[in-house]
């Protein structure tokens, strides 16, 4: 049967690690990206685009970056309007590795669903959480810190990817870092995890260097990772456990669990706990949150860089549609029309069938805000 129509539970069906590895890399693949709208939309999200001219979305970059080490372990979660169109992106996957919920949920559903069909496929399952629209410079870098949190979530600890800063965004979140771990080569124990600060707070966190960059990389053994969970919400995690063991419930139980992000649900009170480790690592990050960030991974200093994230309503070469004369910044020329850009800098244009985008990059938070008002004028068709 073709992956696109497998049901959730068709994970439980897939080929044995050919290596006797029980690592698992799972890859949540949900949100709209409303602050990259109109490229990214509810029908067609960031995941599912080629942001940065690689020839591969951010998905499929994804799946990429961890064959190295997870071989066809790989378990992607995503919401069922979306699952046939990942399917499709990832044909080379074994079928049943798209697994689809029923509703979106948050974090903590998303990935301890997973984790609960894990740990019913093999009780020493280790799995790593890696979010679908991610962009990742060094991704031999990015294998060798899995590898070594791996080896330190096999002593039964939640354990984070913190990204060395690069300088002092109040646009991520950040992970407190402590003393090193006895025993554990590369991984130091987790202080807290600490909310989006301002921008004077960030810079201080640069500044002492006991601060790193919050990327959502979590690894842990399934059952560890449970156990958290049931440590603050025992039922939420009888709950997923629940549905591993009779999947005909998912339908049912679905819509019972609570809405959560997995840092509040597991993340923040384990660190408390002292039950999570860090692993610091240098590998180039970004989770492409907004057309600034996409800005500086496509820069191209005094000019416009040209994206073509996907279809367009032309045969005619994105470049060719572009005409600039004294500008900078990021154009997409998506309808098929000539976009001309002159005297502005760093100007975005995003140009698609059915709305125009036209901001600059020191507004591109803002950009969210237009989703927001489109949708209380009820245009969920642009959306």
């Amino acid at each position: 049967m073709d992956a696109t129509h497998e049901t959730p539970h068709d994970v439980r069906t897939a080929p044995e690690a050919g290596d006797g590895s029980e690592f698992w890399a799972v890859i949540p693949a949900g949100g709209a990206g409303t602050r990259l709208w109109p490229l990214s939309r509810a029908a067609s999200p960031k995941f599912l685009l080629d942001l940065v001219g690689s020839g591969r979305s951010l998905l499929q970059a994804t799946v990429d970056r961890l064959a190295p080490v997870a071989g066809d372990r790989i378990l992607v979660v995503t919401g069922a309007a979306h699952r046939d169109a990942v399917a499709a992106q990832l044909p080379e996957l074994p079928s049943g590795s798209v697994v689809a919920e029923p509703s979106p949920r948050d974090s903590m559903a998303a990935i301890g669903l997973a984790a609960a069909m894990l740990e019913a496929r093999d009780p020493r399952a280790v799995m790593g959480s890696f979010a679908a629209d991610h962009v990742i410079g060094d991704a031999q870098g990015f294998r060798e810190a899995v590898a070594v949190a791996v080896e330190v979530a096999r002593h039964d600890l939640l354990v984070t990817i913190g990204i060395e800063p690069t300088w002092a965004s109040s646009a991520f979140g950040y992970i407190h870092a402590g003393a090193p771990l006895d025993g554990l080569t590369g991984a130091l124990a987790v202080e807290a995890f600490v909310e989006k600060p301002s921008p004077e707070v960030a810079a201080q966190y640069v500044q002492a260097g006991t601060h790193r960059w919050n990327a959502g990389m979590f690894v842990a053994r399934c059952g560890v990772l449970l156990d958290l969970l049931a440590a603050g919400d025992p039922d939420f995690a009888a709950a997923l456990r629940a549905i591993a063991a009779d999947p005909s419930t998912l339908e049912s139980v679905w819509p019972t669990l609570p809405r959560i992000a997995f840092d509040y649900a597991v993340a923040e009170p384990a660190a408390a706990a002292g039950r999570v480790a860090v692993v610091p690592a240098s590998f180039g990050w970004d989770d492409v949150g907004d057309f600034d960030a996409l800005g500086e991974i496509v820069d191209r200093p005094g000019e416009v860089a040209v994206l073509s994230p996907g279809a367009t309503a032309s045969d005619v070469a994105p470049e060719s549609l572009v005409v600039v004369e004294g500008a900078t910044g990021l154009v997409a020329p998506g309808s098929g029309r000539v976009v001309a850009v002159v005297g502005l800098d760093d100007v975005v244009v995003i140009d698609t069938p059915d709305a125009v985008l036209v901001t600059t990059r020191e507004r591109a938070q803002d950009v969210k805000q237009i989703v927001a008002r489109l949708r209380e004028r009820g245009r969920d068709d642009v959306l």
